[in-house]
């Protein structure tokens, strides 16, 4: 699983900066790095293997049946975002260190912090396509909380609901799609999905595929018409953005487009979708950006560009558009993050963002200016810098490619993009560094403490290295991930060099920088005509949208929550009936092959009582004691009906579940109305009737057509199965522990959630204004005697006897009627019972234990059960058993699944023994 630790450790590690600011803000970055370093360690001691060919792949399996596993591979692809990931985290956990405030909750920040980066590297290094989807969401989650880290902002709130929609639907999309593409690809792997890209693309299900998952890819990485969460984003704190927006979030859908590109591209389809989609994105981003007048403002449209960029690349379809696009987004990564930095450390020395009130920093933070004009021309395609290269290679490859029937209009049209992000650059590096120092400026700027502006030298270094010599410095790493995208395809020959002599796409460098000029010079007239213009606002449309929804959503509620429970369930019955009648008269019929069994004297007296106790409820529905008698009669002749039919365990569990009920309501007899409200008329209750009627009736016809008929299931397998691989002959109570142990861990914790909730609820019913309202539901006449002698005694004299009948039945459960669930059921009654008979007050001073922690217990200890058996390398909540000698006793089975069956007993009993439930009642 050393795989698997790189992503894991920031999300455990997750838990270490909450703690570690106790000790410090330096404290607390210190550990938050050693996270991150170790995840980078991990990383590194797996490159090796890369770097020479190989695949790693690491993980277990879950449910191989259904394709679910903890699947992780690492080829260069991976490794290369992995790095960019861990090591640009690292960058901004020290210029985090230094941005934030005194004030400002470090030790969270880094946990969200974390917490994101751990859910970036799943992404990246995921194998299983289901779980790269939960990888993909814990992103969208936690992007939420980090940018939404000023929630006391309007603009903090908006810009995280908005990205966490957005993205959080294409998450969605993502999910569906990938689902088809493991159907039609035969496995969810996907070191088995990119072998097969020739099966997926002649498969039927290749477009909708293709739609949803560029679906997800599209949102998550802001390409047109979903551009407009990412600069929405900025309202967060620059180091969310530095890393967020230029390095990794935002990255995540052209790693996906990248990681399935061997599967998906290639087609028409691909090329016009992906294609077009980029080159809109690309201009529509940079025109933006062009007349923006904030600075995170302009790098957030200006990453929307770039990020189009990079999807054009890849919609081309040819392996030197991949290639470029590759090494683009390691440029970006180094110029956009720095630039970001440079940014958040201008605003934290001026106190603003407004490139009007800026101008001549250079003169007063000469270092910090120093590096952002290296990033800013990087940005703009400035020969020798990086950014230079990645554009000359983007250029090159859109010569290469016709698009709509014309070989000259794409290389336009990405001219037109070049020259644009030219404009922007350099109105983003005159205006802010260049020029007179302005004088309405807080204070006077200076540099920031090195903390600050040494990540952003840090990212720098590249910038100019790669740029100098880029076989050298980028070669290897660019040939490494260029290769495991494109797949077994060769590798084109990709020379990264200075010089390609004079091509179409130096020419349209020039001409692009000098285009550049000519707007740059006429901006200001074209920035006060663009004004002028009416533009549609993204965030108005975004309003608009959620509103109407909820404006729907709330339509459709009222009008299907009428908060009449008879229309529910006439609906509800009503459709099973109409489903029921189309399948029962739509098909053919032949009589069951299964002799009824003969009717004997006990069987039909059970059969009248129970009719004649379900039809006397309705004409005595007023008279609410009698009823709670009449439907407890029901629920005995069920349990008997389970004893006929051999199934005791489930005639336990109906006979322990209808004692707790009937003393449950017998207690809420007391605080519900005295007064039964105004009954139907004689048509509706004829009606409802008649439905009521239909339903029984088809019910019945159900369960006799099942039973006189021979049918297979899984039941044969659990009982022949129990006692070899369960250890138990008691094929129910195995099935709960272990063939299906895992549903039941799941129902456990629900019932403790449900519990603790309920509990809460409860808690705020019995204090203040509630508490005097059921005070009036109360009978104004009460017994003189709250608590009878005889039910007192009798109860106090019943409770150790049902402990210790409520022990004897968990421990014979694995091989005789009982288990922890009825256990549970029957020491709980006592304890009921207690609270009953003695009230409240005295019973909670007697009681010995904390119900909310034996909850809890009972949830740990079954899922420690689970867990020890991943330790011996079996799957979850395998149980082991074995046959023991013990003196005087002889021979015993001990059994794992006794352990889970312990958590579930606590649980169990935890439950109806929260005090709270009970409330105080007068008298108590």
């Amino acid at each position: 699983m050393r795989l698997a630790l790189i992503a894991l450790l920031p999300l455990l590690g997750a838990m270490v900066p909450p703690l570690a600011i106790r000790a410090g803000r330096n404290a607390c970055t210190i550990a938050t790095a050693a996270v991150t370093l170790a995840a980078l360690a991990l990383l590194a001691a797996n490159a090796p293997a890369v770097v020479h060919g190989d695949v790693v792949q690491d993980g277990i399996a879950w449910v191989p049946r259904l394709g679910l596993s903890f699947g992780f591979f690492l080829d260069g692809l991976g490794l290369f975002f992995a790095a960019l990931i861990l090591g640009i985290g690292l960058l901004i956990i020290v210029y985090a260190r230094f941005y934030l405030g005194r004030d400002e909750s470090m030790g969270r920040f880094f946990a969200y912090l974390l917490l994101f980066q751990g859910a970036m590297t799943g992404i990246v290094i995921s194998d299983n396509v289901l779980l790269l989807v939960v990888f993909w969401e814990l992103t969208s989650l936690s992007s939420f909380l980090l940018i939404g880290w000023w929630y006391g902002t309007p603009e903090g709130r908006q810009g995280a609901r908005m990205a966490l929609v957005v993205t959080g639907g294409g998450g969605l999309l993502l999910m569906a799609g990938m689902l088809l593409l493991g159907h039609a690809a035969g496995s969810f792997a996907l070191t088995d999905i990119l072998q097969r890209g020739d099966v997926v693309r002649a498969s039927p299900l290749y477009l909708p595929v293709l739609l949803l998952v560029l679906g997800g890819a599209f949102t998550k990485s802001a390409q047109f018409p979903f551009h407009f969460w990412l600069p929405h984003a900025m309202a967060a704190p620059t180091p969310v953005s530095a890393y967020l927006h230029s390095a990794t979030m935002v990255k995540a859908g052209v790693f996906l487009m990248a990681r399935l590109w061997p599967v998906l591209a290639g087609t028409e389809a691909w090329f016009l979708i992906v294609t077009t989609t980029g080159l809109v994105t690309m201009l529509v981003g940079a025109w933006i950006a062009l007349f923006k007048t904030d600075l995170k403002a302009i790098l957030a449209y200006s990453t929307v560009s770039h990020l189009g960029l990079m999807t054009m690349l890849l919609g081309f379809g040819t392996e030197a558009g991949a290639i470029a696009c590759v090494f683009h987004i390691l440029n970006h990564a180094t110029f956009k993050a720095a630039l970001f930095m440079s940014a958040g450390i201008v605003d934290h020395e001026t106190g603003t963002r407004d490139i009007d009130r800026l101008g001549g920093l250079a003169r007063l933070m000469p270092i910090t200016a120093a590096l952002s004009l290296v990033a800013a021309a990087s940005m703009a395609g400035v020969p020798l810098l990086n950014g230079f290269l990645s554009k000359e290679m983007m250029l090159e490859a859109a010569w290469h490619t016709p698009f709509a029937g014309q070989s000259w209009l794409l290389p336009v049209l990405a001219t037109v993009g070049a020259l644009l992000s030219v404009a922007y650059s350099a109105r983003y590096a005159f205006r802010v560094f260049l020029g007179r120092p302005r004088g309405d400026l807080a204070g006077r700027p200076h540099d920031p403490p090195a903390g600050m502006w040494l990540p952003v030298a840090v990212l720098v270094v590249p910038v100019i290295l790669i740029g100098i010599a880029p076989q050298l410095f980028a070669g290897g790493i660019v040939a490494l991930a260029g290769q495991a995208t494109i797949g077994p395809a060769p590798l084109p020959s990709v020379s990264l060099s200075l010089w390609h002599g004079v091509t179409p796409a130096l020419i349209s460098s020039v001409v692009a920088f000098a285009g550049a000029a000519l707007l740059y010079a006429g901006l200001g007239p074209l920035a006060r005509l663009h004004a002028r213009l009416d533009r549609p606002d993204a965030k108005a449309a975004f309003d608009a949208v959620v509103a109407a929804v909820v404006q729907g959503c709330r339509h459709a509620t009222f009008r299907l929550h009428t908060e009449s429970l008879p229309r529910y369930l006439a609906v509800i019955t009503v459709t099973v009936l109409a489903v029921g009648a189309a399948g029962f008269f739509g098909g053919t019929h032949t009589a069951g092959e299964r002799a009824p069994l003969p009717m004997t004297l006990p069987a039909v007296v059970a059969f009248v009582l129970l009719a004649a106790a379900s039809l006397a409820v309705p004409p005595v529905h007023d008279r609410r004691f009698l009823t709670l008698v009449l439907t407890s009669v029901v629920g005995l002749v069920v349990s008997i009906a389970f004893l006929q039919f051999s199934a005791p365990d489930l005639a336990l569990t109906q006979i322990t579940v209808e004692v707790v009920a009937t003393i449950l309501l017998l207690l809420a007899l007391n605080l519900l109305p005295k007064t039964t409200p105004r009954v139907s008329g004689v048509a509706r209750r004829m009606r409802d009737a008649a439905i009521a009627g239909a339903t029984g009736l088809g019910a019945a016809a159900l369960a006799y057509a099942v039973m006189t008929r021979d049918a297979t299931s899984i039941a044969d397998y659990h009982i022949a199965q129990s006692k070899p691989q369960g250890g138990g002959t008691n094929v129910v109570n195995v099935i709960l522990v272990d063939f299906r142990g895992f549903d039941t861990f799941g129902e456990i914790i629900v019932l403790c959630i449900a519990a603790l909730a309920i509990v809460a609820l409860l808690d705020t019913a019995l204090k203040g204004a509630a508490a005097r309202r059921l005070d009036t539901l109360r009978r104004a006449v009460e017994a003189a005697d709250a608590h009878p002698t005889v039910l007192v005694v009798v109860t106090r004299a019943l409770l150790p006897l049902a402990i210790t009948v409520g022990v004897y039945i968990f421990l014979r459960g694995h091989n005789l009627p009982g288990g922890g669930f009825i256990a549970g059921l029957v020491v709980a009654i006592a304890f009921i019972m207690q609270y009953m008979a003695s009230g409240h007050d005295w019973t909670a001073d007697r009681r010995r234990f904390d119900a909310h922690a034996l909850l809890g217990a009972g949830v740990l200890t079954a899922g420690a059960t689970g867990l020890g058996a991943l330790a011996f390398g079996k799957p979850f909540l395998t149980s082991a058993f074995g046959y023991f000698h013990v003196p005087l006793v002889g021979e015993i089975e001990l059994a794992t699944a006794m352990l889970f069956d312990a958590g579930v007993f606590m649980v169990v009993v935890g439950r109806p023994s929260c005090p709270s439930a009970y409330g105080r009642c007068r008298g108590s």
